[in-house]
């Protein structure tokens, strides 16, 4: 999404007087009927408005009645009213990635709606590790868009989460998306979705959009721009790692809508890769729904990468390849020009509008007035309702994770620490702690208004921003640290430093915000505390290494309420779970390292990419995190050995006689196991040895076979679990693990399959070794 590219499409003057005359008249109050106006005689008998009739008829007989030129209006994201069918015109652009956003045009703040909740940048949500915490805020940001969408000031079509792989570090996006681990983002897509679009069948309580497809994360480095880029893939490395999420947004989590990315994937725009968007998104996948560009994907692929050498063609590749709608102008003004030329059917074009219609029907958009449907009475006092602001401040505790924590210096106590010197260019920020995707917040706690709810506060910021190009405020920095019982000191990036369109040029804290945290720190009367607020990793091995900083805290981009979250893990209100949804690296890590080579995999002469193939020196691993309290992990009951049940179909060519020990060594494609309820369930027992209840993360890994080649995995995170345990109890905890989705590899052709041998599963410091051995099933003989 951006508008950078060419600015978004205005609606025509008459839409926006319409759009108008119905604020005046409404006062900004509930909206008019999209569509099926019962007092309408224009389109009160129409078929398309029978809402008992089941809803392909109604969208066959609705596209039935427009003429070309109309149906083309219907194709870009400022869709055009019809009138003499009653329709009203409709903005698609909306997002939602932690709350409703301003961003898209489709929303508006202000009057009754003058804010919403600002919910945690992703992936500080992602670091809770807790997907029932990931649905319910999909819950509640969609009862403030249908509220808002009852009062006229928002869509029901939103284009959130964005579920791209955070490869790279340096990535400015990165902060948007649920880390690097294919099985946590795609997990994390299909939770936020399920709860954006609600739980009542077929019907949409709004429709939600996984974006940005694929192997798109790279926004501007060194030269090349995600305008340009022409991500080179290998097919292992799409189907193991880039499309996992996007496979389980569609099918697990049932999105009604995909995203295609600016980017080429070998050589090709996505937006017009039909085996991308019809092959693999419609066909493989069956995505109930319609697949849209980002905002001028198209033109970008005519105008900057010269795809094609007429606009027309251009248009038609996409339609073509399966785009169905297009954030921007560019298919409403060639469409019709691409279907005279016969480059285009009328029919390419009625497909695509039978997917877009659909979803606007599951949404109940032509089923009358808004205030008579389901979610109807969602109003102004449904969004940022006390319950729902409690849920931003309860996320950003989940999320902040602790990262050292020498000698238990927290959590600091209000008794002992009765001054606390708060410094760093982060210490009293609201926008920073919001991200980027954010609306307009229904309010703010700073972490030093959060720390300022527990004790006296000596403030100094040290830093004028991030930037931090001198040091002439030092000295009042370093004055505060010694006055003080302890000091706080709040650093670390901002949208100037990752964005989108700004990836990062390194890993170390900007300006002279590492020399503020080292002159503070050694100048400190009481113990030292470094928060560190970003969306990437930071390198802050001088910190680690530095005996008077005693705690590291990282809190992400917290929110609305990241101060009160940030203060309450401080003084041990929260007692911290988060977990790194990334891996930390060092600098170092960049040298030689084109952000623009996309293999995950190590080489003798290439690191490989994340914590599933990269095994050099961290500074703090994937799943990294501390607690205030000591869990224990103990391994009950396990099997020692899985057999996978094969279909007999790929022994063909092998003699029968072959023997399941010469099997034993081979990796089995998952198209020939029997894959259904085949499970490994391992009984965990979880006790929490410390004096405060917490929240312990389970995170179960598994080790390939040591027979499988340098392609596998090192480890790959095959299941994770939540547990709450009260100070001093424990808890019995089944966890599953899918044996065909989660033990098996990709191979370099892009098949998936089952090693067999020994597989080596780590929860925690324990391990346990699980033999797969393939069975053949006989058919049997009846005597």
């Amino acid at each position: 999404m951006a508008s950078t590219a060419a600015a978004p499409s205005c609606p025509s003057t008459i839409l926006l007087l319409i759009v108008l005359l119905g604020l005046l008249r409404h006062g900004g109050g509930a909206r008019e009927p999209f569509a099926c106006d019962p007092n309408d005689a224009a389109s009160s008998g129409l078929p398309f408005c029978r809402t008992a009739a089941p809803i392909p008829e109604r969208v066959k007989d609705f596209i039935g009645r427009l003429t070309l030129q109309e149906k083309i209006r219907l194709l870009v994201n400022n869709a055009a009213g019809v009138p003499r069918l009653g329709i009203q015109g409709y903005e698609w652009w909306s997002e939602a990635l932690h709350g409703v956003s301003n961003v898209g045009p489709g929303t508006k703040f202000g009057g009754d709606f003058p804010g919403a909740t600002s919910f945690p940048q992703v992936i500080t949500t992602a670091a809770s590790f807790n997907a029932s915490l990931w649905e319910a805020i999909g819950r509640v940001v969609s009862d403030e868009a249908r509220a808002m969408y009852n009062g006229g000031a928002a869509g029901l079509t939103y284009w959130s989460p964005n579920v791209n792989i955070f490869r790279d570090p340096r990535w400015g996006r990165g902060q948007e998306t649920p880390g690097e681990d294919p099985l946590v983002a795609g997990t994390y897509a299909s939770s936020y979705v399920r709860g954006l679009q609600g739980n009542d069948g077929n019907r949409l309580k709004v429709a939600a959009c996984c974006k940005h497809f694929t192997a798109y994360d790279l926004d501007n480095w060194n030269g090349t721009d995600r305008f340009h880029f022409n991500a080179k893939v290998t097919r292992q490395d799409r189907v193991d790692t880039f499309d996992v999420p996007f496979r389980m947004c569609v099918k697990e989590g049932k999105v009604a809508s995909v995203m295609c990315s600016y980017n080429q994937v070998n050589g090709v725009p996505t937006c017009a890769d039909p085996n991308l968007l019809k092959g693999t998104i419609r066909d493989q996948w069956r995505l109930n729904g319609y697949i849209v560009s980002d905002c001028d994907s198209v033109g970008v692929f005519f105008d900057n990468q010269h795809y094609t050498s007429t606009a027309e063609e251009a248009a038609a590749d996409a339609i073509k390849a399966g785009l169905d709608m297009d954030c921007g102008p560019f298919l409403a003004v060639h469409t019709e020009d691409a279907v005279k030329k016969g480059l285009l059917t009328e029919t390419d074009v009625n497909n695509a509008l039978i997917n877009t219609v659909t979803v606007q029907m599951r949404l109940g958009m032509f089923d009358g007035a808004p205030s008579s449907q389901s979610y109807g009475n969602l109003g102004p006092k449904d969004v940022c309702s006390p319950p729902h602001q409690q849920l931003a401040l309860d996320a950003a505790r989940q999320g902040i994770v602790l990262l050292e924590n020498h000698h238990s210096t927290l959590p600091l106590s209000a008794n002992h620490h009765r001054t606390i010197a708060v410094i760093g260019p982060n210490s009293d920020v609201n926008l920073t702690m919001i991200g980027n995707y954010a609306g307009v917040a229904c309010g703010y706690v700073t972490p030093l208004e959060g720390i300022a709810r527990y004790t006296a506060v000596i403030h100094q910021k040290g830093c004028d921003g991030v930037a931090c190009t001198t040091e002439d405020s030092f000295g009042d920095a370093i004055a505060a640290a010694r006055s003080a019982d302890a000091t706080v000191l709040v650093v670390g990036l901002d949208q100037s430093i990752e964005a989108e369109t700004i990836d990062r040029d390194g890993l170390l804290l900007p300006g002279r915000q590492q020399d503020l945290v080292s002159k503070v720190a050694a100048a400190s009367r009481g113990p030292t505390v470094l928060v560190l607020m970003s969306g990437g990793p930071i390198d802050v091995s001088f910190a680690k290494d530095d005996p008077r900083i005693s705690a590291i805290l990282w809190a992400g981009y917290p929110g609305q309420a990241g101060g009160a979250a940030i203060a309450d893990v401080l003084f041990g209100t929260t007692n911290p779970a988060g977990r790194l949804p990334m891996t930390w690296y060092p600098q170092s890590y960049l040298s030689n390292l084109p952000m623009t080579t996309m293999a995950m995999r190590s080489t003798p002469s290439y690191p490989g990419r994340t914590y599933r193939f990269y095994a050099g020196p961290v500074v703090y691993p994937f799943g990294h995190g501390l607690s205030y309290s000591n869990f224990i992990n103990k391994i009950i009951k396990a099997p020692t050995t899985v057999e996978v049940p094969l279909s007999g179909r790929h022994h063909h060519h092998h003699h029968q006689s072959q023997s399941a020990a010469s099997l034993s060594s081979k990796a089995i494609r998952v198209s020939h196991a029997k894959c259904q309820n085949l499970s490994l369930v391992i009984h965990v027992d979880v006790a929490n040895k410390g004096d405060r209840d917490g929240s312990q993360t389970l995170l179960v890994f598994s080790t390939p076979p040591a027979s499988s080649s340098r392609w596998v995995p090192r480890k790959q995170l095959v299941a994770f679990e939540k547990v709450h345990l009260a100070a001093g109890t424990r808890r019995r905890v089944q966890v599953h693990i899918h044996v065909c989705k989660y033990l098996s590899v990709v191979d370099k052709s892009g098949a998936r399959r089952i090693s067999m041998g020994e597989h080596d599963i780590h929860i925690g410091d324990t391990k346990l070794t699980v033999l797969l051995q393939p069975v053949t099933e006989r058919k049997k003989t009846i005597n």
